[in-house]
């Protein structure tokens, strides 16, 4: 039964968010250790001093000591010093920074890799305030139930889940295969509840399919392997008499610029690929390798949408400068900031953003993204009916 509602925007506080975090980090650093040595080999990995530079922390104790003295109930302290890290990473103010678990830690790595294990197969991220769905995958639970790119994650199993964020609401969809989820979902003003089994997710990095003399090359995310992958479709093309290159990086969230830089190096022979500032690494500038570049003369056109983010920005931008590629589409994610992941103790870690990157002809991408050369919208009513303007538009070019 389908129940029709009035739909508001629920947001948390970040201001909140920011005070939680520091009253946790105010109980978890200073209990009972010797806080300025605790710090002094995490501040580091924050930016937040060393070396000979000392800071004074005592200056928490005044309000820890009110707390320990009135506040009622128990202290533990493991949770309290996992509160305490998040929170120094979350006051930066930067969402890219954050500490990480030792089980989001393991989700991470998971996550890069393509080890989604079992789910009903959705891909979705952040537009307009909310979650959304993005697209769903064949032959998946979620396609096959009817949940619709566009719908808006609103509950599971009767939680509410739209104040979270994609990677919470990623967690809470997955689970063991062959066990039930209910997804509830909001379209044009609607409650949509879904039952499902989850299944096991094949959830490849790079794959590529042939229409005539058009070699389609997908690219999902860039793992470890992706840029080898895509070379080893580029042995095939002469043989296969492929005249035109089409490289789909839509909703490609990123991954390794390595694998990126990878896969450049069968467009760009030995050239920047990316100029890298950084205030604590300094500025550099990266190359592809030599004497890969088989695709050089190749006529390629690059797929892009708002969710072209990161490591396929980095692709698309280099591309384009080098007039190597006409990009189609529309305006890239902007998300122009390198993150350095540090592997902390108990296998924990922290993501933090050390750096920002430009295109060759030291374009900044970040806020702003890549502006295509042929603009051309596909709408979420597109998605669902099966119809790719886009896709369409890059093989008549």
């Amino acid at each position: 039964m389908n129940k029709k509602i009035e739909w508001k925007e629920k947001r948390v506080s970040l201001g909140n968010a920011i005070i939680v975090g520091t009253v946790l980090a105010v109980l978890g650093v200073v209990v009972g250790l010797n806080w300025n040595s605790w710090f002094s080999g995490f501040g580091p990995y924050l930016g937040l001093g060393g070396g000979t530079e000392q800071k004074n922390w005592a200056v928490l104790d005044e309000v820890y000591n009110k707390l320990t003295g009135s506040y009622n109930g128990d202290v533990n302290f493991e949770q309290l010093a996992e509160g305490a890290k998040k929170g120094m990473a979350e006051a930066l103010g930067d969402k890219y920074t954050v500490y990480m678990t030792a089980d989001e830690s393991s989700d991470f790595y998971n996550d890069l890799h393509g080890n989604v294990g079992s789910g009903i197969g959705v891909e979705m991220g952040e537009r307009d305030g909310y979650v959304r769905v993005l697209r769903t995958l064949p032959d998946n639970p979620a396609r096959k139930a009817g949940i619709l790119a566009g719908d808006i994650l609103y509950k599971v199993d009767g939680e509410e889940v739209y104040t979270l964020s994609t990677d919470e609401i990623s967690k809470k969809v997955r689970g063991e295969a062959g066990t039930e989820v209910t997804v509830t979902v909001v379209r044009d003003g609607e409650e949509k509840t879904f039952k499902m089994k989850r299944e096991t997710i094949n959830n490849v990095s790079a794959y590529v399919d042939y229409d005539g003399s058009t070699a389609i090359v997908t690219v999902t995310r860039f793992d470890n392997d992706t840029g080898s992958k895509v070379q080893g479709f580029a042995k095939e093309f002469s043989d296969k008499g492929v005249k035109k290159v089409i490289l789909d990086l839509r909703n490609n969230g990123g991954g390794y610029v390595s694998a990126a830089a990878d896969m450049l190096s069968l467009w760009i022979d030995n050239d920047t690929y990316l100029v890298q500032k950084s205030k604590h690494y300094g500025d550099s500038k990266s190359t592809t390798a030599p004497g890969k570049a088989v695709l050089k003369d190749m006529k390629t056109i690059v797929l892009v949408n708002g969710s072209t983010a990161s490591a396929s920005e980095i692709v698309a931008g280099a591309l384009q400068d080098y007039g190597k590629a006409t990009i189609v589409g529309e305006t890239t994610y902007g998300k122009g900031v390198v993150q350095n992941l540090f592997d902390l103790s108990k296998g924990t870690s922290l993501k933090v953003t050390t750096a920002e990157w430009f295109t060759p002809k030291e374009r900044s991408i970040n806020l702003t993204g890549i502006k295509p050369d042929v603009e051309v919208e596909r709408s979420y009513e597109d998605i669902n009916a099966m119809r790719d303007p886009q896709m369409s538009k890059a093989k008549k070019l």
